[in-house]
């Protein structure tokens, strides 16, 4: 973790199982008070990497919590995860997420 004035920068990887077919990067969101920002892009690596950069610090259990779920529940592989937040509640960025890997083509 890494952590500057205003800004705290978590990353998280998983092992994937499931490599979407390919894709354009995908930005779901908009920044901006209590709202998130959402970008899937493909990755070279058979992992699922997720970034996340928020205003709202020292929530790091949390956004484990969010992001595991939503690990669990796609498996994917080959994936980068970019999350942009401005305070969104854990629900908002559950949310986002889905949207953002809703048109993937998942092979199961």
């Amino acid at each position: 973790m890494t952590n500057s004035a205003s800004i705290e920068s978590m990353q998280f990887e998983f092992d994937g199982h499931r490599r979407p077919a390919a894709f354009a990067p995908v930005l779901v969101g908009v920044v901006g008070s209590g709202n998130l920002e959402v970008m899937v892009e493909p990755a070279s690596h058979d992992r699922c990497s997720v970034g996340v950069e928020t205003s709202a610090r020292g929530f790091e259990p949390i956004w484990a919590a969010v992001v595991r779920d939503f690990h669990e529940r796609h498996q994917l592989a080959g994936v980068a995860v970019s999350v942009h937040d401005m305070g969104a509640t854990p629900a908002v960025v559950s949310l986002r997420l889905e949207q953002a890997v809703a048109g993937l083509k998942v092979s199961a």
